[in-house]
């Protein structure tokens, strides 16, 4: 049997662990840097390890930054800013 996919998290307001706002901070600094190159991934989430109906059992021991998915010239774009500001 395949393990579960991390759960999407709905709120950060919602879990008052520092893990799941510390992931959340990083989506958000994350999206406004792809924002300012001119470029969305508009599949961004934080994912925990909770399955479904666990979330108010324990707190999270980590949270995840999840990029989700993007056309091929958004994954072009992307990859031209990373070599852009790999070579500056």
């Amino acid at each position: 049997m395949k393990p579960s996919l991390p759960r999407r998290t709905p709120q950060a307001e919602n879990t008052s662990t520092a893990k799941v706002q510390e992931a959340v901070d990083a989506r958000d600094d994350l999206a406004a840097a792809l924002k300012a190159a001119g470029i969305q991934l508009p599949a961004m989430d934080v994912r925990t390890p909770w399955r479904d109906g666990e979330e108010r059992a324990r707190p999270a021991d980590y949270a995840l930054v999840h990029l989700g998915i993007c056309s091929a010239p958004v994954a072009h774009a992307l990859a031209g800013v990373i070599r852009k500001g790999a070579a500056g």
